[in-house]
């Protein structure tokens, strides 16, 4: 049986993407979690192939328009694949419980949701402070200051899913300040398609997937994207990133206040036995 509520928030994920390119797994994580009540293991885990499958056809459509610059992409990947397979490994290692594991992803979530909405809101202040400085980058240092932001971005991305989207775009703005905002998402969108694939391939392994949530949701947010798409260059940008970066702080709080309530609850429940 598919879900309607899941369609439709496949669609309405799959809009706001399509209108900013942000917004895929800072919106689609928090919402299984919080609205469905999917463990948050697993809605990592089935967001990852999602925003692959997405992200693909944006790719393509970068490719054929000649909006992707290859070397940052290349660059990108060669640190965020690795960091990417090893940060699995190091959770594969630590072999957590499904507490230890819905609370890790919990928080790094949470970080992720804060440093996405910031690079929204405060993406001009930084260039203006920050661009001038990195002019001054020699090309060697250009590249390994992009491998560094990949491998953080690896991190980032194979724990909580978030990051890829707006963290991305302003790095590579401060990194390449000679591309063309179109070539800064097309690059973004083409470098997110095999990290996403990767952590997604490693939380799969771990049986961290429901396939039949994945495509249901495709249902919903591939029409999502097209349509988003169309009205891109209709709606006032400043405001759509304005109204995502309020939703991404409310819904990092709310994550945050509900990882709090459940600590809580968890050492009142063990505080009597230890007295007694």
């Amino acid at each position: 049986m598919i879900d309607p509520l899941y369609v439709v928030s496949g669609f309405g994920v799959g809009l706001l993407v399509g209108m900013t390119g942000v917004g895929g797994g800072s919106l689609m994580t928090p919402l299984l979690i919080l609205l469905f009540g999917i463990h948050p293991a697993t809605a990592v885990g089935t967001d990852l192939l999602y925003a692959a499958a997405t992200k693909t056809g944006g790719s393509v459509a970068h490719g054929w328009a000649r909006s992707i610059h290859w070397p940052a992409v290349i660059r990108l990947a060669t640190g965020s694949i690795p960091a990417s397979i090893l940060t699995l490994f190091v959770l594969w290692q630590l072999d957590l419980s499904g507490e230890s594991s819905r609370s890790l992803v919990n928080l790094v979530l949470c970080f992720a949701l804060f440093l996405t909405a910031v690079s929204l809101l405060s993406r001009k202040a930084i260039m203006e402070r920050y661009r001038w400085r990195l002019h001054q980058f020699d090309p060697g240092t250009t590249v390994q200051a992009t491998v560094l932001v990949g491998a953080a971005l690896g991190v980032l991305v194979s724990i909580s899913s978030v990051g890829a989207g707006a963290v991305g775009v302003t790095a590579l703005l401060l990194l390449y300040p000679q591309l063309s905002m179109t070539r800064i998402v097309g690059t973004d969108i083409a470098h997110a398609v095999p990290l996403t694939l990767v952590a997604g391939i490693g939380h799969w392994a771990t049986g961290a997937i429901d396939w039949h949530l994945l495509g249901v949701l495709l249902v919903g947010s591939l029409p999502g994207i097209v349509i988003g798409s169309y009205f891109a260059h209709r709606v006032p940008e400043r405001a759509l990133r304005l109204v995502l970066a309020a939703t991404l702080i409310l819904v990092a709080g709310n994550l945050a206040s509900h990882e709090l309530q459940s600590s809580f609850s968890m050492i009142t429940a063990f505080a009597p036995r230890t007295a007694h």
